[in-house]
């Protein structure tokens, strides 16, 4: 990737609410048809960097632009390049299922033919073809969060702003979604993506931004974060005070954890357990891969956050 391949760039960015700073000074750059993941606790700043990029919030402080153009400045010509699917259901209660797809496009000047064939192709992507005249609270709460994504890509966006959008989806329902994403991606599409599925974010990421606290704390390929914080395998056991002993005995160069009444032991290459497992026949003890979700642990911490 070259600075001529940047779409959107951050620098010093900040967002204030009175004493409070949800976002604190950070930078980033998204390249063109890369998909980025927005990683983070509660309350860690995804959603308001999100919309500032988005030209919904201001910005308190720092430099943000998408395409070149200034939000501070420039924010409808920015709005036409976006797609958003937001957290919250904001869907039109007065119109129908195709009546909102069609509403939405005319935002965007999307003549009225055009705008009513791209809602019958994306209902019936997302399998709500059936729906297409039902009134909004007629649907499910998936069937509202596919429509909402068939929203987001109704004006055919460069950029696309995914808060959160599987939430509340049957597993049929996450991978339209996915294979909608991947899809885009091949297209050109440039995605920013927030999400509190780990196997999500690695499955669809190109790049990871990890965020706590307001701050970007590490980025970097699903793969490779995995590798640097984790390792490849991860051990899993009761709790046993004499097998922690000989865990760490066995294993100096394992990393073990003692979180509550489990043992983990992160393994920086596979085949080292294969040994305890021998010494300990009837212990109930389970291998698996490393994966985003411990990174996200070690990064950000196990206390909930509201």
């Amino acid at each position: 990737m070259t600075s001529s391949d940047i779409l959107i760039k951050a620098r010093g960015l900040t967002k204030r609410y009175n004493n409070f700073t949800a976002v604190d000074h950070i930078d980033f750059d998204v390249y063109k048809a890369e998909c980025v993941g927005f990683l983070g606790p509660n309350g860690a700043g995804k959603t308001t960097t999100v919309r500032m990029i988005y030209c919904f919030l201001p910005i308190s402080e720092g430099t943000l632009t998408v395409a070149g153009l200034d939000v501070s400045t420039q924010a409808r010509q920015i709005k036409q390049l976006i797609g958003v699917s937001p957290q919250d259901d904001n869907l039109d209660p007065d119109f129908s299922v195709i009546k909102n797809l069609q509403v939405y496009a005319s935002y965007f000047d999307v003549p009225k033919a055009q705008a009513t064939k791209r809602a019958v192709d994306l209902l019936k992507f997302f399998q709500l073809d059936e729906k297409r005249d039902a009134s909004i609270m007629a649907l499910s709460g998936g069937m509202k969060r596919r429509l909402i994504m068939a929203r987001a890509l109704i004006n055919e966006p460069q950029i696309l702003l995914l808060d959160e959008p599987t939430t509340g989806l049957d597993p049929q329902g996450r991978h339209i979604v996915w294979d909608e994403i991947r899809a885009l991606k091949k297209q050109g599409v440039t995605i920013i993506l927030t999400t509190h599925y780990m196997d999500e974010a690695a499955a669809l990421c190109d790049r990871i931004l990890v965020v706590d606290n307001g701050k970007i704390i590490e980025t970097g390929a699903p793969a490779e974060l995995i590798r640097n914080y984790v390792g490849e395998d991860v051990l899993e056991v009761e709790y046993d005070e004499e097998m922690v002993r000989k865990l760490k005995e066995t294993l100096p160069d394992s990393e073990v954890e003692v979180y509550g009444d489990q043992v983990r032991v992160f393994a920086k290459k596979h085949g080292v357990f294969d040994q305890i497992i021998k010494q300990f026949p009837g212990k109930k003890i389970t291998i698996r891969n490393a994966d985003l979700e411990d990174v996200f642990l070690k990064l950000t911490g196990r206390k909930l956050r509201e």
